[in-house]
C-alpha cells in the first residue's frame, strides 16, 4: 500500500509541476489543526552521520496552507512549496494521502 500512495503522490506532484512549475514537495503528519486554515505538519528527513555513517532521523514542523480546513491530527498529508502566504507559511496542502485512525 506504501508503493501505491507513494506512486500516486509523485503523479500528483509530476501533474502539477507542468502546471505551476518545479515545486518542492514533502510529506508528513499533521501535528496541530488548531489554526483556521493552516495546518502544522511533521517531515521527516533521513540523513547519515558524515563521520560514523548511521543514518539519523531528523524531524522538522512547517505550517501549511489548509484551504478546506479538511486535514485532521495524524493524518499523512503531501505539502508542496508555495510563495509566502504568511510571515511563517511557504507550504500549502496539495492532497490528503491518508486520514488517521
Amino acid at each position: 500500500m506504501a508503493q501505491t500512495t507513494k506512486a500516486k503522490a509523485d503523479e500528483t506532484v509530476a501533474a502539477e509541476a507542468l502546471v505551476r512549475g518545479y515545486r518542492k514537495a514533502r510529506r508528513g503528519y499533521v501535528v496541530s489543526d488548531k489554526m483556521d486554515k493552516t495546518i502544522v505538519v511533521e517531515v521527516e528527513d533521513r540523513v547519515k552521520h558524515p563521520l560514523y555513517g548511521k543514518v539519523i532521523r531528523r524531524t522538522s514542523k512547517v505550517k501549511a496552507h489548509d484551504e478546506a480546513n479538511s486535514a485532521g491530527i495524524g493524518d499523512l498529508v503531501l505539502i508542496s512549496e508555495t510563495r509566502p502566504l504568511s510571515a511563517s507559511k511557504r507550504w500549502r496542502l496539495v492532497e490528503i494521502l491518508e486520514k488517521a485512525k
